[in-house]
Order: structure tokens, then C-alpha cells, then sequence
């Protein structure tokens, strides 16, 4: 069993997650589609039904993650689909191919084992969230700490997206210098 608030603070944080996730693929669909396309691991004419499927899958984890009555399966579809992008990279790294862009978002990053880590965290939160929440009724204090604490994650995730990106650019001018 989970705490309601913190099932209610990690749902948030990953409903966000995944709407940016999905607002990306909508708004930049022929540079995901290129993305997914360079990890090879489609036949090239299902990459475009794939990439859409894609867009699709990620806003109704992201709906789904902010309905209670939805949460678990939306939960589960998550931890999926964040698993397969997880092995999806995994392979590619095993193959040498670092130099693919990962896809997860607006600012370009180039694949690399803290992205797959990064994932199998998210992976291992959406698990949490599948889980039944514990019966208790929450106080208003509670309302006041999870806010603080879903500010403290999405500033976390902020700080952390913007080190991978800073560590793939450091990669590519390092590589290009060699």
C-alpha cells in the first residue's frame, strides 16, 4: 500500500513528465519521427505509425496518471513504455551508437547510461504508482507538502534534464576536438 499524498504528488510529477513528453512529439512530429527512426530498431515504414502511436500513448498515460479510477493502469502503461525506451537505448548503446538523440525532448541529448539509469528510476515510480493507495483521508497539511514536494521534483527533474543536456554537448565538442 502507498501513502494517497505521495501516490498523488509522483502521479502529478509523472503526468507532467509525460505531457511534456507528448506535447514534444506533437509539436516536432517529423523530428521524432527521424529520432525514432535512427534507433533502428523499426522497419523504416512502420517508424511514422509508430512515432504516432507514440504521441497518443503518452497523453493518455498523462490523463490517465491525473484520474484516480485510472491511475493504476495508466501506471502500468507507463512503466512499459518507459522500459522499452529504456531497452531501446540500452541497445543502441551496446551497438555504439551514442550519438543517436535520444528523443525525450525539446533540447537535444545524446544517448548515454545515465539516460537509461534515469529511466529505469521512472520505471520503478511507475510500479509505486500501480500499487493500491493506503485508506486515510488527507489533511489539509497534507495538500501543503505535497504542492512544496511536487515543486521540489519538477525543479529536481529541471536541474537533472539540464545536466544530461550539458553533458551531451560537453560529449559532442569533446568528439569533435579529437
Amino acid at each position: 500500500m502507498m501513502d494517497p499524498v505521495l501516490q498523488q504528488v509522483l502521479g502529478m510529477a509523472l503526468a507532467l513528465l509525460f505531457l511534456h513528453a507528448a506535447w514534444h512529439k506533437w509539436t516536432a512530429g517529423l523530428r521524432f519521427e527521424a529520432q525514432l527512426a535512427e534507433y533502428r530498431m523499426l522497419p523504416e515504414a512502420m517508424v511514422p505509425i509508430a512515432a504516432r502511436s507514440l504521441m497518443v500513448l503518452e497523453a493518455l498515460v498523462a490523463i490517465g496518471l491525473l484520474l484516480p479510477v485510472l491511475r493504476q493502469p495508466a501506471a502500468i502503461l507507463a512503466a512499459l513504455l518507459l522500459g522499452t525506451y529504456a531497452v531501446a537505448m540500452a541497445v543502441n548503446l551496446a551497438r555504439g551508437r551514442h550519438h543517436i538523440d535520444c528523443g525525450c525532448g525539446d533540447t537535444p541529448q545524446l544517448l548515454s547510461p545515465w539516460l537509461v539509469g534515469r529511466n529505469l528510476v521512472l520505471v520503478a515510480v511507475s510500479v509505486l504508482l500501480a500499487l493500491p493507495a493506503a485508506p486515510r483521508a488527507p489533511a489539509t497539511m497534507d495538500l501543503v507538502l505535497g504542492l512544496l514536494a511536487l515543486s521540489a521534483l519538477i525543479l529536481t527533474w529541471l536541474m537533472l534534464e539540464q545536466l544530461l543536456a550539458n553533458a551531451s554537448v560537453l560529449r559532442e565538442w569533446r568528439e569533435s576536438r579529437d
